[in-house]
């Protein structure tokens, strides 16, 4: 089965310094038909102006992971970590039994935009944990390339649950199959440029949900990055 969520259905949210789009209920943005997709229950695709950002706020039994698009984030938390993201980072933050952290745009000039995702985890009240890495562009153009795993394999980072995520820069003749595991679902969100998910034309913002398949198929990209969620 599949289920389109197109871009523009999404919850919008402006603040000035921030806008936002949430594929997924979240905030004051509910929808019944949006809560989640297993244990995947958040993807904020999120612009923030210039030395503007997130003030210091808690979290608790939630994998937290960050995807940087263009600009910096600047990350900081009860742990003790610091940092300054950029294009092609992933940031994974186990709040376990509670983290407090702030996220702000340090530059001056330019905004900051990332997608800011949440995944349930299968264990409760671990200790908070925090890692980053780096997939540069080569790594992911005309591949699926793991950046998220329930063991870090691959020099992916690290969550707490039984999904995997996959980023994929393709273009033009770039093709890629994935096979489901029985049981397990996809979901395929384009962080932009088109491209064709198992026949359906998506573009930029939009996602697909795919369950009861075997097989995802990605085709027909038009300058695309995507990410691909494995999940049971």
């Amino acid at each position: 089965m599949l289920q389109i969520r197109k871009a523009g259905e999404r919850g919008a949210v402006d603040f000035g310094w921030l806008q936002s789009n949430h594929s997924f209920s979240f905030g004051h943005y509910y929808d019944p038909e949006h809560t989640g997709f297993g244990p995947l229950i958040v993807i904020n695709d999120d612009r923030v102006e210039a030395g503007a950002g997130f003030d210091t706020h808690g979290h608790r039994n939630m994998e937290i992971v960050s995807y940087v698009l263009s600009g910096s984030l600047q990350h900081k938390d009860s742990m003790g970590n610091g940092s300054v993201l950029r294009y092609g980072d992933v940031q994974r933050m186990s709040a376990g039994t509670g983290v407090l952290h702030s996220e702000y745009n340090p530059s001056k000039t330019e905004p900051v935009h990332f997608l800011q995702i949440w995944i349930q985890p299968n264990v409760q009240n671990i200790a908070p944990s925090y890692e980053e890495k780096h997939f540069d562009t080569p790594s992911k153009t005309g591949q699926l390339r793991l950046i998220v795993s329930p063991d870090g394999r691959e020099g992916s980072v690290k969550v707490h649950q039984d999904a995997l995520v996959y980023a994929s820069i393709l273009n033009g003749d770039d093709a890629q199959k994935y096979e489901l595991a029985e049981g397990r679902r996809a979901y395929v969100h384009v962080i932009r440029g088109r491209v064709s998910v198992n026949g359906v034309a998506l573009s930029t913002g939009d996602a697909l949900k795919v369950s009861n398949e075997d097989l995802v198929t990605l085709a027909q990209a038009e300058a695309a990055e995507v990410l691909l969620f494995d999940l049971p």
